[in-house]
């Protein structure tokens, strides 16, 4: 009924976390969240996960291994049109990783595989960790780093070692207020590639946040698997 494609990154994430924390949290995730909607019956596939995501904005920093929105866009072209072949009538993207923006993506795919219904949800967004998590970041805080030493404690070095995950704001009034964008420069925007303080995180509350981001995305696609993509909206036709 659904097939889920995990896609991740590989990127430094402070001092102490894995290069490859947003794939390690993404496995968890989907291999979790599947398990639970799988559960409550819903036949849900779980694919592996990518793990090169968009990171034109670190390609100083040593292994940030990029993925272009392009080549993104060539793969998923790809994994759709295997799925459409054999009958699959869902499609659900797991993003793990910020720098990606598939929506412009799907909505090309959308277009060519009508007989697909295409949707993405990034995982960071289904449950922000308000009431779990006491200092909210947005790149190796005590988000990651608490569900890092949850799923995987033997990659995450001493707290001694784990920098202060300090912003520097821009200059530009409109980027400080949120109303321009523009790609952060990873290594003028942060001082140790962190973006949010991780001094708080423990392994208890990274469980407690596991528990809460896989519930909110097994029930997704508990509904996703259940629904007619004929009969997607509600109101007189």
């Amino acid at each position: 009924e659904v097939a889920i494609l995990p896609m991740g990154a590989t990127e430094a994430h402070n001092w102490h976390l894995p290069y490859g924390t947003d794939s390690y949290q993404n496995e968890a995730i989907a291999a979790e969240a599947g398990r639970l909607a799988w559960e409550a019956g819903a036949k849900v596939a779980v694919l592996p996960n990518i793990p090169f995501g968009v990171q034109t904005g670190q390609l100083d920093i040593p292994f940030c291994i990029n993925m272009n929105p392009s080549t993104q866009l060539q793969l998923l072209d790809d994994v759709i049109s295997s799925l459409v072949g054999v009958g699959v009538p869902k499609f659900c993207i797991l993003n793990g990783h910020g720098g990606n923006d598939f929506r412009q993506m799907l909505r090309e795919l959308q277009a060519k595989y009508p007989q697909i219904f295409l949707s993405v949800i990034s995982w960071y967004q289904a449950h922000s960790g308000k009431g779990i998590i006491e200092i909210l970041g947005d790149h190796a805080d005590e988000r990651e780093t608490s569900l890092i030493l949850h799923l995987h404690p033997e990659l995450v070095l001493p707290p001694s070692e784990w920098g202060k995950g300090e912003d520097n704001p821009w200059r530009l009034k409109a980027m400080r207020e949120k109303w321009a964008w523009a790609q952060r420069a990873w290594t003028q925007a942060t001082n140790d590639t962190g973006s949010g303080d991780p001094s708080l995180s423990t392994p208890e509350k990274g469980n407690a946040y596991f528990k809460a981001i896989t519930e909110r995305v097994s029930d997704y696609w508990v509904e996703l698997a259940q629904i007619d993509p004929a009969a997607l909206y509600d109101g007189k036709h």
